[in-house]
């Protein structure tokens, strides 16, 4: 597999303002690389402060027109976008691979679940409904009706290119606000061929628009956002340091925020659990895009009656897990984004094993394949001690606990500034309850570990950030609420 497309336009370099392809206002350009070669695959708009000012201008200018489209016509709109992405997902899946090394099987995966979200918004745009109140004086009627909140900022994470600007896109369109969009600068390649099919699917310009830029100037472009008066709300995943920034710089214009931010998520394993489906469970939680996800489980707490049995059963499956780039069919697992990431994953498990740690399986460095490769690694016997017990090791590092009673693991699962996600397995029915009802966490997943779908909300409470993505709920932070109350009617 190659980055050759069927369709080579979609593979764009230029920003997408007011419905046009433009170089940078200062000509600038960065490289974006393969993360499994570090070879490069093109040179994208590298912007500044004026760029993003350019876009916001684009979105002000085409919010009137946008926001007073009949609901129905803006769905019509994201019908036909989410139809292009199903119609062109084998490119828009290549390019994803190539830029941010996740295995083409994963890719296409992607593709399906960030288009889920389109089609869904689509149909919660003739949802947003009002409501009469009831009347407390003679003469007057009282209503309060939904608008949507103007201009929008999306900033989003390389881990996920398609699936997170979709998430924040779709729901923006719906409820009739124009977007400014910023992908992370390691993936930005995904994200414009999503522009370049929103405007393929008759999206009036200036709705959306979207921009690059390499790290430095990117922190001055959001910067331009952050002052603007113009723009109403920003969206943001990524780091909760990041987060809690983007909170106080937008303090001065009072911004909407959603912020979908770090996790540490426990997933816990019970006496009584059925342990291959825990183990199915883990795979599916922990190992998906190379464990380079905000909902992978970081501290596995596993009860120590069935811990060794528990342990062998994941040492096998994880030892057999199939490493490669994206060219390789049977990749499994892919490298991971850059030299930081591997340095922090090799950093977290030096640390464990220095602290007691046991290696199970993996615990090194794949260099053979290439400089940003690790192995996907079991680590038996973790304990408090460790640094990758309270910090996230965003990488396919599997680090098991031990524990002896529900009070105990409760604790330790709550013991963290995160609550995005947690897990648990357990055939106790009256457990179930009790133990979801304590988890501090906005996401739970019981005996199930792939949690993510387009109908249900998605966010975290604590420092993992507020609001929430997806479903109806989802539509909510997008949309002000304005109350009507007219007089004179007797």
């Amino acid at each position: 597999m190659s980055l050759e497309l069927t369709r080579g336009e979609m593979l764009r370099h230029e920003n997408f303002i007011g419905g046009k392809w433009l170089d940078a206002v200062e000509g600038n350009r960065y490289a974006v690389t393969n993360p499994a070669t570090q070879a490069t695959l093109a040179q994208v708009a590298n912007s500044s402060a004026a760029d993003a000012r350019a876009a916001t201008d684009a979105a002000a200018r085409a919010l009137p027109a946008w926001r007073d489209r009949l609901p129905r016509e803006r769905a019509q709109v994201l019908n036909r976008w989410h139809a292009l992405i199903i119609e062109n997902a084998e490119d828009l899946a290549r390019i994803m691979s190539m830029e941010q090394g996740k295995p083409l099987a994963e890719a296409r995966g992607e593709v399906a679940y960030g288009a889920s979200y389109v089609a869904w918004f689509a149909e919660e745009a003739t949802k947003i409904h009002g409501d009469i109140i009831p009347q407390t004086q003679r003469g007057k009627r009282m209503s309060a009706i939904k608008e949507p909140i103007g201009v929008v900022a999306a900033i989003t994470p390389w881990n996920f290119p398609l699936a997170m600007i979709a998430r924040k896109i779709a729901p923006a369109l719906a409820a009739g606000c124009t977007v400014v969009a910023k992908p992370a600068e390691d993936t930005p390649l995904t994200a414009l061929a999503l522009a370049a099919l929103a405007q393929e699917a008759g999206l009036p310009d200036g709705v959306l628009n979207m921009i690059s830029a390499a790290r430095d100037e990117g922190i001055a472009a959001v910067a331009d956002w952050l002052a603007d008066d113009r723009v109403r709300k920003i969206t943001f995943t990524g780091s909760t340091a990041v987060g809690k920034h983007l909170a106080r710089a937008s303090a001065g214009t009072l911004k909407k925020l959603s912020l979908e931010l770090g996790g540490n998520a426990p997933f816990i394993v019970f006496e009584d659990a059925d342990l291959d489906a825990a183990v199915d469970g883990l795979m599916a939680a922990k190992f998906r895009n190379g464990g380079q996800t905000c909902v992978c489980p970081n501290r596995i707490y596993v009860h120590r009656a069935v811990f060794e049995r528990f342990a062998a059963l994941l040492a096998a499956r994880v030892s057999a897990l199939h490493v490669g780039p994206a060219t390789d069919a049977k990749a499994q697992i892919g490298p991971m984004i850059n030299e930081r990431a591997i340095e922090k994953i090799a950093k977290h498990v030096d640390d464990a094993v220095a602290h007691g740690a046991r290696v199970l399986a993996g615990g090194k460095r794949l260099n053979e394949l290439g400089p940003n490769y690790y192995a996907p690694t079991v680590l038996a016997d973790a304990n408090e001690q460790m640094v990758l017990c309270c910090e996230e090791t965003f990488g396919p590092v599997a680090a098991l606990f031990r524990f002896d009673s529900e009070g105990e693991v409760i604790r330790l699962a709550n013991d963290t500034p995160f609550g995005l996600a947690a897990y648990f397995y357990t055939n106790d029915v009256r457990r179930i309850d009790r133990v979801a009802r304590r988890l501090e966490v906005g996401i739970v997943g019981i005996n199930e570990g792939a949690v993510a779908s387009e109908a249900a909300p998605f966010g975290g409470v604590k420092e993992s950030g507020y609001g929430r993505e997806g479903s109806k709920y989802g539509l909510e932070d997008y949309l002000s609420i304005k109350y009507l109350c007219q007089g004179g009617l007797d």
